[in-house]
């Protein structure tokens, strides 16, 4: 598979990706709400969520326009997090995807209000009421993509892994305290990504399993790599505040592990990947192979 390949599929996907954003994500919401909330999520960001969702359900042959929403459900809730992550009493930061923060540009109440307003549409989204009943996706496909979506975002997800975070700056974590955080903030939606994807299709048990296994190794690569980032690129590459761990005395793998050692996780973590999906034993693996590489060749 050739990276020409994966770049003209990638392109496609996201640009159905940004366009059912576009109409979802309406500008008339009152008060300007809207205006935050299309700056929030449009025209930014690596998209990798969606394209797990779309990988995936491709893999197990999956309904495609559920799949859609399922992609834009994920980036939604992706978005909302990134929100309120960067306001004063969270990570207080200012740049994200290149550009002013949205609490920056729009007031922190406003930002606080757009992510609240995203996550509840990220569900209006997997449970659409304006869509033709032949081609709804059934109620238990819906209410299990709601499931996963929930449960990755929740005391067992993000909102979980953000707290301990919090709690954690200023302490040195072992590595199965460091492990079970970002497995929760950012490992958990990642692998809901793939998984909300599989749903999409048909899948046995063990190939399920699989792919959960799968989901779990490139989400916690991909915070290793963020790791190594924030130490080794300019703020200008990253889009974000580079050093911005270190500065706030945070846990990270580079901290724990050193650089070498956290690139030396990272290649682990992405062979442990490849492993599971090839063990998933799903039809089309190509999209899922590339994007375990690109979650591990990145440079932002």
């Amino acid at each position: 598979m050739t990276r020409l390949a994966f770049d003209a599929w990638a392109g496609e996907q996201l640009a159905r990706v940004e366009a059912q954003l576009d109409a979802l994500v309406l500008a008339d919401a009152p008060a300007g709400l809207g205006d935050a909330m299309r700056y929030g999520v449009l025209d930014g960001g690596k998209r990798l969520r969606p394209l797990l969702v779309l990988a995936a359900a491709q893999a197990v042959q999956g309904e495609c326009a559920i799949a859609l929403r399922a992609a834009c459900a994920v980036e939604l809730i992706h978005a909302y997090s990134l929100i309120h992550d960067d306001m004063p009493c969270m990570d207080n930061d200012v740049l994200r995807r290149g550009k002013p923060t949205v609490h920056v540009q729009y007031g922190e109440a406003r930002a606080m209000l757009a992510g609240d307003a995203m996550q509840a549409l990220a569900f209006e989204v997997l449970t659409p009421s304006d869509t033709p009943a032949d081609d709804l996706p059934s109620l238990a496909l819906q209410a299990r993509l709601c499931s996963l979506l929930a449960r990755a975002s929740g005391v067992f997800g993000m909102a979980g892994g953000q707290a301990i975070d919090l709690a954690s700056v200023g302490h040195q974590l072992d590595e199965q305290s460091l492990q079970d955080m970002h497995r929760r903030k950012t490992g958990a939606l990642l692998q809901a990504s793939v998984l909300m994807g599989a749903a999409c299709g048909r899948t046995t048990p063990a190939a399920w399993a699989a792919l959960a296994d799968y989901g779990a190794a490139i989400g916690l690569a991909f915070q290793v790599v963020d790791d190594i980032l924030d130490v080794t690129q300019a703020s200008d590459v990253l889009g974000k505040t580079a050093g911005k761990d270190a500065d706030q005395n945070k846990p990270t793998y580079v901290s724990l592990l050193g650089l070498e050692g956290a690139r030396a996780r990272a290649v682990e973590l992405h062979g442990r990947a490849r492993v599971a999906l090839e063990a998933s034993g799903v039809p089309d693996q190509r999209w899922l192979a590339m994007l375990a590489d690109r979650v591990v060749d990145r440079e932002s």
